[in-house]
């Protein structure tokens, strides 16, 4: 009888010759990082998703202040790249609002370069401090949730800021001279800025994204082998307003072509005098700061939990270094000053970016940009049709405003609207957040009030019943 060979050695109980090489530590969380969570294009349409406020305010710095545009998109740029690494969420990098609209607003005596840089470190020391000693996470952690949304509301509806949805809406109604930071006349219906271009934006960025939650949706409704593509992960709307702008920008002004010039300018380090460190904090620092505490990092780590709820947690102290260190190194080179704010985020993520990954690209496409044309590229953003733009930050304000919705009681709902009304009208994140903590505390008070009043006529009923009255 022949005999039988053995069986095959199981699989699942043996090792192989070979042991599988364990990756780097380091090499691990940049992959991890940067593994695409929705598809390419969907990052690429993110990536572009918060230039509605950066070109403005950046163009404004530039023509106003002698900002050199350059060195700013380099530094902006590697830090695109460097927060998409750390963080692995859509981090954006957005000039500090507060120090720009001071810089750009008081046009009888603007600031100078020396003055804007001395702000932006002076606000980036304060930020490193409370990062690296842990007080930034103690304030994450007793702030009310209501606060923060009434913050977080304000910005997307803010008036008087460079940024949002009241903005977006003058961006597409009024001709806009960034220049002066003021609204013209209404735009025209007909040309390559008109009225109609920017409705049809509209239209079309409806049509593609819809109200922004295809991705969402699809993921919990549908089974992964019959999930259907959202046409938002397979077009990059944002991307293709765009290009799209970019290109009416020669068509509306031929000659710009023959004033490019092409390469970087040469980076210089920026000189201080004793008045620009104090014009620089008294004027812009000041009010930039709890701006800058409340939304470029409480605001932003609470915005990152609720729209990535199964990711590692964004820190509020990494994120307090981050914005520090940007500043103390960039701005020495006359690098614009720059945050991490939630309307950005919101923006990013409106627009498909899911992973580190589209900030990323973004960084590269800046860095392209600024080692290509350099400086000479104001000339083209300067005709960027300025009603596209609106449509792209109308998105990001609108997003960043729809976090708000998870105030499940009245009590909640009260504060941050409170909080958001005297934030629009006192045009102040500080003064709003003042008066929401305030009114917090009030309502937890008299909660508390009310239950001891309750107890103590509880137990004199109690004491009554079982005595002789």
């Amino acid at each position: 009888m022949e005999e039988q060979p053995p069986p095959p050695p199981d699989s699942a109980t043996t090792s192989p010759l070979l042991p599988r090489p364990t990756p780097h530590p380091i090499l691990h969380h940049l992959s991890s990082r940067l593994r695409l969570k929705t598809t390419i294009w969907s990052e690429l349409g993110g990536s572009v998703g918060d230039l509605g406020t950066y070109i403005p305010i950046v163009l404004a710095l530039t023509l106003v202040n002698g900002l050199d545009l350059s060195t700013t998109l380099i530094f902006t740029s590697l830090y695109n790249i460097l927060t998409g690494l750390l963080f692995g969420v859509p981090m954006p990098v957005q000039p500090m609002k507060s120090i720009a609209a001071v810089a750009i607003s008081e046009s009888d005596t603007p600031l100078s370069v020396p003055q804007i840089m001395a702000a932006g470190m002076s606000t980036a020391a304060v930020l490193f401090i409370l990062g690296a000693t842990g007080l930034m996470s103690v304030f994450y952690r007793f702030i009310p949730l209501p606060v923060v949304r009434g913050v977080q509301l304000s910005q997307a509806c803010s008036q008087k800021g460079l940024s949002f949805a009241f903005t977006a809406i003058k961006y597409i109604r009024f001709d806009q001279d960034f220049t002066t930071s003021k609204s013209g006349g209404p735009r025209d219906w007909l040309g390559l800025d008109g009225l109609i271009l920017a409705l049809a934006t509209l239209l079309f960025v409806v049509l593609i994204t819809g109200s922004g939650d295809d991705g969402d949706a699809n993921d919990e409704i549908h089974p992964p082998r019959r999930r259907p593509v959202p046409l938002s992960s397979s077009v990059p709307a944002a991307l293709l307003v765009f290009l799209f702008g970019l290109a009416l920008c020669f068509a509306r002004d031929p000659s710009i072509i023959s004033h490019l010039k092409f390469g970087p300018s040469k980076p210089k380090l920026v000189k201080f005098t004793w008045e620009d460190w104090k014009i620089g904090f008294v004027r812009a620092a000041v009010p930039q700061i709890p701006l800058s505490v409340l939304n470029s990092v409480i605001a932003v780590c609470k915005l990152s939990a609720d729209l990535f709820p199964d990711r590692e947690v964004v820190s509020a102290a990494s994120v307090s270094v981050s914005v520090g260190a940007m500043n103390l190194v960039g701005c020495w080179f006359g690098a614009m000053p720059v945050c991490h704010g939630a309307g950005g985020l919101a923006g990013q993520y409106r627009f498909g970016g899911r992973s580190g990954l589209c900030v990323v690209f973004l960084g590269l496409g800046k860095l392209v940009l600024a080692l290509t044309l350099g400086n000479s590229l104001a000339r083209v953003l300067d005709r960027f049709p300025v009603g596209m733009l609106g449509v792209l930050l109308m998105f990001s304000g609108v997003e960043l405003a729809m976090a708000s919705r998870d105030m499940g009681t009245k009590e909640d709902s009260f504060v941050m609207l409170v909080c958001a009304a005297v934030s629009l009208t006192g045009s102040s994140a500080a003064l709003g957040f003042g008066c929401g903590i305030v009114l917090f505390l009030l309502l937890k008070l008299r909660k508390l009030s009310f239950l001891s009043s309750r107890l103590g006529r509880f137990s004199s009923n109690t004491d009554c019943g079982s005595s002789v009255c």
